[in-house]
């Protein structure tokens, strides 16, 4: 009798759902797959603003389906080293913004870059630990900074 599935992929496949169901809530939507592009286009976001040990230090607590995502096409050796102040919160949208519209181009549904972004990282905030994501929140640019959810203590 051979094993038809395997239970750490059918794992990640289910926490991969549950993340794009909780962002597509908070984005008021029933459509996944904006969810998905909304996801994507932060994390990647998110991954190109931290410094490279940040990064893989956030990938540690990512399922290994979005952990997959939150690298793919990554260069560690083009992401800008030093002071992260000069990084503006334009930057930031910009790069979620160029995704979606890539994504998006041809929908009527309209999801704007700092939409994504909040909506992303308050279920990236809910699901990782609170002290990575304040780790994450005060290694970001402070510009920002405030497209993050206040965090709470009691979750």
């Amino acid at each position: 009798m051979t094993a038809s599935h395997v239970e750490t992929i059918d794992h990640t496949v289910q926490q991969t759902h549950e993340w794009l169901r909780d962002v597509a809530a908070d984005l008021g939507i029933d459509n996944h797959r904006h969810a998905y592009l909304a996801l994507r286009g932060t994390l990647h976001a998110v991954r190109d603003f931290l410094p490279v040990d940040e990064s893989a230090h956030l990938s540690a607590q990512l399922p290994m389906l979005i952990r997959g995502l939150y690298f793919e096409g990554w260069d560690p050796a083009k992401t800008p080293t030093g002071a992260t102040e000069h990084r503006t919160r334009e930057d930031f949208l910009s790069s979620i913004e160029a995704a979606l519209d890539r994504a998006l181009w041809d929908e009527e549904e309209g999801i704007t870059a700092e939409q994504a972004a909040r909506s992303a990282l308050f279920v990236l905030s809910d699901r990782i630990s609170i002290g990575e994501a304040e780790q994450i929140r005060r290694v970001m640019p402070e510009a920002v900074r405030d497209l993050w959810p206040e965090l709470a203590v009691n979750r």
